[in-house]
């Protein structure tokens, strides 16, 4: 039974469903109606746990690694600016292996201020060391939400869970939410091996000198990579439990006789996919939902584009000077392949423009015509920008 519930809401519902022990809150838009609503259930008794509200982002990292290193699930959630403020403690979190989850609601970042959606916040967090998974819906945020949790102390690697920004956080939606009995045989109570506790001290992490730095970032890039594995076998656990999969590490759609294939994250599948439905008369085409990002599914993405002759590469955040930064991570998955296709790299959406269904039409286009060389933004308004080449 589908129930209306804001992507926000479906999100906290997700987490309470895990059991956390601990939640640090500080309010950035647009995560702030997720810690809201978490509040709420804890308020009405829904939901036992620590509600910490800190004095900012930096802050609430910080509560969350503590929590999990003493030996209690943990969760938090921010977007944008906020997610730059922990980026010190997020690099620790990751290094010292802490399990936790957190939710990115992803947001331009600042300068000129901006407080809609695109993905430039997470992909600037892309080395931290984090599990990020972005999701397309928000039956997915719920369903890899909780897998997160999961996910993270298997592995003892956190996990960020990224939604778009207003287009899921704040649309209402209609949602299946798995039982608390479901959740309880899917996810069990929470471990981690190196838990602080006073009765028997020690250390987690001590100053590590050049003797040793690299085995320990080399484990941590080691246990990374094996989280491919983790992301499809977690998901397929979750399927048989709950009746639903979020595509493990990447999902592909489409006849097998296409030649071109559309690579996209998060909400944009669902727009690309209505685009295509609606425009009959284009060429056929695949279209290839990431799921993961870091880590980054090279062997599953070549299976993926093998025998297609152009992908479009479609993204919502760019590196200044250098492109597209999921389309530069394409080209080093293919290369040296026998068969590599033409890759194009497109940017669109950025800081909340719309995107429209039309765009399907845009990204075949761009695949049809000549090999740029370049990153391409797609929606440049010609009036007041002269070309739309980065």
């Amino acid at each position: 039974m589908l129930e209306p519930l804001e992507g926000s809401q479906a999100i906290a519902h997700a987490v309470a469903l895990a059991r956390p022990g601990v939640v640090a809150a500080y309010p950035i838009t647009p995560q702030t109606h997720i810690v809201e609503h978490i509040a709420k259930l804890v308020a009405d008794n829904r939901l036992r746990c620590e509600y910490v509200s800190v004095e900012s982002e930096f802050s609430a990292a910080t509560v969350a690694l503590g929590a999990a290193a003493a030996g209690c699930r943990a969760y938090t959630a921010t977007a944008s600016q906020g997610l730059l403020l922990m980026a010190e403690v997020l690099f620790n979190i990751a290094g010292l292996r802490i399990p936790l989850v957190m939710t990115c609601a992803n947001r331009a970042v600042s300068a000129p201020i901006n407080i809609w959606n695109d993905h430039q916040d997470a992909m600037a967090l892309r080395d931290a060391g984090w599990i990020q998974l972005y999701c397309a819906s928000n039956q997915e945020a719920i369903d890899t939400t909780i897998q997160a949790f999961l996910l993270a102390e298997r592995l003892e690697l956190p996990v960020m869970v990224c939604v778009d920004g207003y287009i899921l956080t704040h649309t209402l939606e209609g949602v299946s939410l798995p039982t608390q009995e479901e959740v309880d045989h899917f996810l069990p109570p929470y471990t981690f091996a190196h838990t602080l506790d006073s009765r028997q001290p020690l250390t987690l992490g001590t100053m590590v000198a050049p003797d040793h730095f690299t085995e320990i970032r080399y484990a941590h890039d080691q246990a990374m990579y094996q989280a491919l594995a983790a992301i499809e076998e977690v998901d397929a656990a979750y399927a048989g439990i709950t009746g639903r999969a979020s595509g493990g590490v990447l999902e592909v759609d489409g006849p097998d006789d296409a030649r071109i294939g559309v690579l996209c994250l998060g909400a944009v599948h669902g727009t690309l996919w209505e685009g295509r439905e609606q425009a009959r008369n284009l060429p056929p085409a695949k279209l290839i939902k990431l799921r993961a990002l870091r880590p980054f599914p090279e062997a599953a993405l070549r299976q993926a584009l093998a025998g297609l002759s152009d992908v479009v590469v479609l993204e919502r955040a760019f590196s200044p000077g250098a492109g597209g930064i999921v389309a530069a991570e394409v080209c080093r998955a293919l290369y040296g392949t026998s068969t590599t296709p033409r890759i194009h790299s497109a940017v669109m959406g950025l800081g909340g423009r719309d995107i429209p269904l039309e765009a399907w039409q845009q990204v075949l286009a761009l695949a049809q015509g000549p090999s740029r060389g370049a990153t391409v933004i797609l929606d440049l308004i010609p009036d007041h920008l002269e070309d739309g080449i980065a």
